[in-house]
């Protein structure tokens, strides 16, 4: 079957090089009973290149099934792939069969194979070796025989290296390695799949398709899409409810995409235990807070140093009145400091107005030993700002805010309660 009748059967939409070569790699891949890897960012479609693979197969009359090993808790991942015997835990009341037991003779689609367990993965490779797995509780060793297409969004290979997933399974399973192209590389599909979006939009709210003028279409195809076709296709259906006219130009157009993050904030190194981004998406607020805290801490540490090395400048500083602070805070100079603090009567001492005083960021001089207000000797202090120490102290924290409560707590981080209690495991938190 050629690429053009792929397309039309599963409603591929794009013509870009990229994709195309990954489904000439599918289609060649399907008839073999080989596993395959399939590697590309969140929101690309890497289920649909499994259920193409299984449909073009031998296995096609029998079972597909797609689990998303990210969405199941660590407690219970064995049990859901491998199945349970009568008590084998607590709850455990009946007899279960798992993924592998029931799929036999199909396909089973592990999505987000990067969150699998170690332990998981131990069981994981011993039925991609021999198609044998014992159920959990059980000491009788069962057959299966289940072709297994996996996915990630992350760089196995690097998780090879910190020893997050284990390099004999990541070896097994990409016999083929499929790559799906993000979105943004492969620009020239974009103006057809929110073409397709729309019409089909339109179609299910009773509508007229709405149109895009060229600018408001080179907006669209320059924009980074970050969530790549899913993105896209809420775009699409946002537009298709509220857009007010049948044409939509750049200004209008500009209204539903979000505005893009420059982010500027460095990377953790792999010497830190870095794992090439992992966190990337759930750090950068707690990056940008961390250093304002250190920038705010290292002006005045410098401050008081200027204090002691220049006393006359504590008379000089009591004629920066009430009035010129409110100035310098309306117009961005000073730390966001709230208008109480300006009424205050500590106001009036040097050294407190002092500390309003914006200072250009420098390293950090602390005076080591002085005599009759004359600096003999200092020395330069590096601060420490590990990100793990601080993202752990501001977990722990939020427990103890919400006395416990994971989901208050997940919510008040900005994160998901999934990504929450893996944070824990990955601490050692215990709950509070």
């Amino acid at each position: 079957m050629d690429v053009q009748s792929i397309k039309n059967r599963f409603g591929i939409i794009g013509n870009s090089p990229a994709l195309n070569h990954a489904l000439n790699v599918a289609t060649q891949v399907a008839v073999t009973d080989l596993s395959v890897l399939i590697v590309g960012e969140s929101g690309v479609g890497k289920e649909a290149f499994s259920q193409i693979i299984h449909a073009l197969s031998a296995r096609k009359h029998n079972s597909f099934i797609a689990v998303n090993c990210g969405a199941i808790p660590e407690g219970t991942i064995d049990s859901e792939l491998f199945g349970h015997e009568k008590g084998a835990f607590t709850g455990a009341v009946d007899s279960r069969k798992g993924y592998f037991e029931t799929v036999n003779g199909g396909t089973i689609f592990l999505d987000e194979i990067g969150e699998m367990p170690i332990g998981t993965q131990a069981r994981l490779l011993r039925v991609l070796e021999t198609g044998e797995f014992i159920r959990v509780g059980s000491s009788k060793v069962q057959k299966t025989d289940v072709r297994v297409i996996a996915a990630t969004n992350r760089e196995l290979l690097e998780f090879t290296q910190n020893g997050k997933f284990r390099e004999d399974l990541y070896y097994r399973l990409s016999t083929v390695p499929i790559r799906v192209p993000a979105l943004k590389d492969r620009r020239e599909d974009i103006p057809l799949l929110f073409r397709k979006f729309v019409v089909d939009f339109a179609e299910r709210y009773k509508t007229n398709p709405v149109q895009l003028d060229e600018e408001a279409r080179n907006l669209l195809v320059n924009y980074p899409w970050p969530g790549n076709v899913r993105e896209l296709k809420n775009i699409a259906e946002q537009v298709s409810v509220l857009s007010k006219t049948p044409v939509l130009n750049a200004v209008e157009m500009r209204q539903f995409l979000p505005e893009k993050n420059q982010n500027r904030l460095p990377v953790l190194a792999a010497a830190q235990g870095s794992t090439g981004g992992e966190f990337a998406n759930e750090r950068e607020i707690l990056y940008k807070l961390f250093f304002d805290m250190k920038k705010d801490v290292t002006e005045l540490k410098k401050m008081f140093l200027e204090i002691l090395q220049n006393p006359s400048m504590a008379g000089n500083v009591a004629s920066y009145t009430k009035e010129s602070l409110m100035n310098d805070y309306a117009a961005g100079h000073t730390t966001d400091l709230p208008a109480a603090v300006f009424q205050s009567p500590a106001i009036s001492s040097p050294v407190a107005q002092s500390a309003m005083i914006p200072a250009s960021s420098h390293p950090v001089i602390l005076p080591h030993d002085h005599h009759d207000d004359e600096i003999h000797h200092h020395e330069e202090v590096e601060e420490s700002l590990n990100i793990l120490d601080k993202e752990k102290e501001l977990i722990v924290k939020a427990l103890k805010k919400h006395k416990g409560k994971r989901k208050d707590a997940a919510t008040d981080l900005g994160i998901s309660e999934r990504t929450l209690y893996r944070k824990l495991k990955e601490y050692n938190i215990e709950d509070l």
